[in-house]
């Protein structure tokens, strides 16, 4: 018989962009293939300075293209469906009748980015507390933070005003994907996304129109809101082999995502460790957050799929943290006049971290400072001269990270929701043995790892 469809997963993350084909098989759907690129897309912000986080997107789908134009052309040719994944909370503007330019490449038509914005991703901290503290509250179960879509318009309304004039459209980044596939005249956005920007009631589905408009906010760049699981269009080209008017799917949230991948039993927790890191635990089915949020707990309730909600610890200090420490051992060190590649100082101090099994060194490691405390930042009590080689530092950093995880969702609390098992997932985790020993350290449960292409996946097994 003929060969069987494909479905394409796609990740837009933080750093890299992942891809996988799944393929219908007797036992169930198997990764046919995966791909990974990063985007080195970081870009200085002209208009926030040093506390704006912005990415290039031409970069991203420069990456995203890539990634395409490595899986087997043969498959991709009989993918029927597309999901699509990212990072939540960001958002990218652009024009709505030129938000890209369909191209010739190697491996068939392509778009490429024409009037877009930057992404301004969810790391972004250009809305201080005292800036987010003289917006309108919210209508919404989730707390305001900076990096949010809606913090960050209301930031350019009141701060630059013209940026916002040169642009109609606006959605996360992969909210802009799936237009410019997909030609919408009118960005959609998944409930999962909308609710992670700000200004978004999840009971009714909704936008808090009435409350935005009252303050000026350019209600006409909010996108049509969708179920995740529904489908947002069809191909208007081939791209990249894939057949014209193959299924794309409405943009979901990354997180929910990798959770999807691999969380088969409620009495599952998953523990995410990428760039930031997230704990989660399914809520009861029928469960409805609370009205109004407690802006000092560290849990959020993340909408999920049909109705669904995750019970979600979701730290802003993950392997960005690790990332930092690379950053600056690599700084001293060309500072003393050597150079020393990033990837080779990860692997030292992984190896060396390996050698020193435990270390009296406490670190708190939030140097990006969390949602429900943004202005806690990091601190290293406890020093002492025994514990200060490069193994200690490191085995005691990654114990913060876990135990950071660990303090904004007690195992007292996975024990009450009854958690047995704790999957993990993530490619912090997966490429770092010291983590995984801290979390099964600290987490008195079995642990499970996944892959590296989790969000991916789960694009793709949604579809």
């Amino acid at each position: 018989g003929p060969a069987p469809a494909c479905v394409l997963g796609i990740d837009l993350g933080t750093t890299s962009v992942k891809a996988a084909l799944l393929v219908g098989t007797e036992p169930g759907q198997v990764v046919a293939g995966s791909c990974s690129r990063e985007t080195q897309a970081h870009t200085a912000s002209l208009e926030a300075g040093p506390q704006g986080v912005e990415q290039n997107v031409w970069r991203i789908i420069r990456a995203l293209n890539e990634c395409l134009a490595a899986l087997p052309q043969e498959q991709l040719q009989r993918v029927s469906h597309i999901g699509i994944s990212g990072q939540m909370h960001g958002i990218v503007f652009w024009k709505k009748d030129k938000g890209c330019k369909w191209t010739e490449c190697g491996t068939g038509p392509t778009f490429e980015p024409e009037e877009v914005s930057h992404l301004i991703t969810w790391q972004d901290g250009r809305c201080s507390p005292t800036f987010l503290s003289s917006l309108p509250l919210p209508q919404s179960h989730i707390s305001l933070s900076t990096g949010f879509g809606c913090a960050t318009v209301y930031w350019y309304l009141k701060k630059s005003p013209d940026f916002l004039k040169s642009y109609d459209a606006a959605g996360t980044i992969h909210d802009y994907v799936v237009a410019m596939l997909c030609d919408l005249k009118k960005p959609l956005m998944s409930i999962q996304n909308a609710a992670s920007w700000g200004y978004f009631n999840s009971r009714n589905k909704s936008w808090n129109t009435d409350i935005l408009q009252k303050s000026g906010f350019p209600v006409h760049l909010l996108p049509e809101v969708g179920d995740p699981g529904s489908i947002a269009g069809r191909t208007v080209c081939a791209w990249h082999g894939i057949p014209k008017g193959a299924k794309v799917g409405i943009a979901l949230g990354d997180f929910q995502c990798s959770v999807y991948s691999c969380l088969t039993e409620r009495t599952d927790a998953v523990l995410n460790i990428s760039t930031s890191a997230q704990l989660t635990v399914s809520m009861p089915l029928g469960f409805q957050p609370p009205e109004t949020p407690d802006p000092s707990s560290a849990v959020t309730y993340f909408p999920y799929f049909n109705g669904d909600y995750l019970a979600v610890a979701a730290s802003l200090n993950g392997g960005n943290v690790l990332a930092t420490f690379v950053d600056m051992v690599a700084r001293w060190t060309e500072e003393l006049g050597l150079q020393v590649q990033e990837s080779a100082i990860y692997a030292k101090i992984i190896k060396a971290a390996l050698s020193q099994n435990d270390s009296k060194l406490s670190v708190h490691p939030t140097i990006f400072g969390e949602r429900h405390i943004p202005q806690q930042l990091a601190s290293v009590t406890n020093i002492a001269a025994s514990d200060l080689s490069l193994g200690h530092v490191t085995r005691a950093l990654c114990r913060g990270i876990v135990e950071n995880l660990c303090s904004m969702l007690p195992v007292q609390r996975l024990l009450e929701m009854g958690v047995r098992r704790i999957l993990g997932s993530g490619s912090a985790l997966t490429r770092n043995e010291v983590l995984r020993q801290e979390v099964e350290r600290i987490f008195p449960f079995p642990v499970v790892y996944g892959k590296d292409v989790d969000a991916a996946v789960g694009a793709a097994m949604v579809m």
